[in-house]
C-alpha cells in the first residue's frame, strides 16, 4: 500500500520507518528534515497514485489547519487524509467538513507511543465512517502494537472521536504522572529511605502500581539521582486543560485530572503568588512565621 506522511518529527520518522519495514511504500515530506522524501505537497501529491491516502503529523492547531487547507485544494475526490496529532476534536468537524465538501475523506486518529512507537508499536484510536477507516487499516496494522487485531487500536467512533480518545487518554497520563511524582518526592523527603529510585525499581514486579510509566519514571530517577540535572518546570500540550474544560461541560467530577494540570501551572512559578498570599493570611490570623526574602545591597 502506498501512502504520503506529512511530519517527520520524533514521532512522525518513527512511524514512517515502521511503515516501511512492514512493506508499505512510504513518501514522507517535512520542510525542516532533511530526511524528506519528496521536496513540497505538491510533489508529495503528484507522486502518490490515486485513490490517495494522506497522513498529517504535524503540531496542533494553525500548522494542522493550514496543512488541511493546502490538501484540500490539491487533492482530488476519493482521496483519503488522516490527521494524527493532537489536535482538538472540535477541529475536526472543520477539516472533514472542508475536505469532505470536495470529496475528500477524513478519519482523525489520536496516536500514542512517544519515542518508544518504532520498537513497541503505536497506540491508535480512531474516528471516521467505517468505509475510510477500513480503507486505511493495513496502515494501521503496520503502526499498532502486534498481536490480535484489536490491540493498540480502537474505532472509537465518528469523526471526532478518535481526538475525544487521546485527550481523555492523556489527562489519565497527567493524573499518574503526578501520582508518581509526588510518591517519588515524598520516598525522597524522609532519612529512612536510602535509594528512592531503587523503591520504585521494586515496584516494577508484583505490585498493582507497576506499569510502563512507573519503568521510565526508575529510568528517569536512577539516569539522574534526584534530578539534579533539571529544573521543575513542565509544560502541558493542551490535552489536559481540554479535557477539564470537558469535564466542566459536561458535569463530571475529574479532581486529578485537574489537579494534575493545575500542578504543572504550579511548576512555573519560581515564588508563587497564591503562596505568598497564603503564608501572608497564616500569619495575620494566627501569628504563624513567615520566610522573609534576604536583602541585596
Amino acid at each position: 500500500m502506498q501512502i504520503g506522511l506529512i511530519g517527520l518529527g520524533r514521532m512522525g520518522a518513527n512511524m514512517r520507518e515502521r511503515i516501511h519495514r512492514a512493506g508499505h511504500d512510504v513518501l514522507g515530506f517535512d520542510p525542516a528534515n532533511a530526511s524528506r522524501d519528496v521536496e513540497s505537497l505538491e510533489d508529495l501529491v503528484a507522486r502518490l497514485a490515486a485513490p490517495r491516502l494522506v497522513w498529517v503529523m504535524v503540531p496542533a492547531g494553525d500548522a494542522t489547519r493550514s496543512v488541511i487547507d493546502r490538501l484540500s485544494r490539491l487533492l482530488e475526490p476519493g482521496d483519503l487524509v488522516i490527521e494524527g496529532g493532537n489536535s482538538r476534536f472540535t477541529d475536526d468537524e472543520d477539516h472533514a467538513e472542508l475536505l469532505g465538501g470536495r470529496g475528500i475523506g477524513y478519519v482523525d486518529c489520536g496516536v500514542s507511543g512517544g519515542v518508544w512507537g518504532l520498537r513497541e508499536g503505536f497506540g491508535l484510536m480512531v474516528g471516521g465512517a467505517a468505509d475510510d477507516v477500513s480503507r486505511a487499516m493495513p496502515i494501521f496494522d503496520a503502526l499498532r502494537p502486534t498481536g490480535e487485531r484489536t490491540d493498540g487500536f480502537v474505532h472509537a467512533g465518528p469523526v471526532g472521536a478518535g481526538h475525544y480518545a487521546k485527550m481523555v487518554h492523556n489527562a489519565i497520563e497527567y493524573g499518574l504522572m503526578q501520582a508518581y511524582a509526588e510518591g517519588y518526592e515524598l520516598l525522597a523527603a524522609t532519612p529512612l529511605i536510602t535509594d528512592a529510585g531503587s523503591v520504585l525499581k521494586a515496584w516494577q514486579r508484583g505490585t498493582v502500581v507497576r506499569s510502563w510509566l512507573l519503568e521510565l519514571m526508575v529510568t528517569a530517577a536512577l539516569d539522574d539521582p534526584g534530578f539534579e540535572r533539571i529544573t521543575g518546570y513542565t509544560e502541558d500540550s493542551g490535552e489536559g486543560r481540554w479535557a477539564v474544560e470537558e469535564a466542566i461541560a459536561r458535569a463530571v467530577p475529574a479532581p486529578v485530572i485537574s489537579a494534575a494540570l493545575f500542578a504543572r501551572f504550579s511548576s512555573r512559578q519560581s515564588d508563587s503568588p497564591a503562596m505568598k498570599a497564603v503564608s501572608a493570611l497564616r500569619n495575620q490570623f494566627g501569628g504563624h512565621g513567615v520566610r522573609l526574602k534576604e536583602l541585596r545591597a
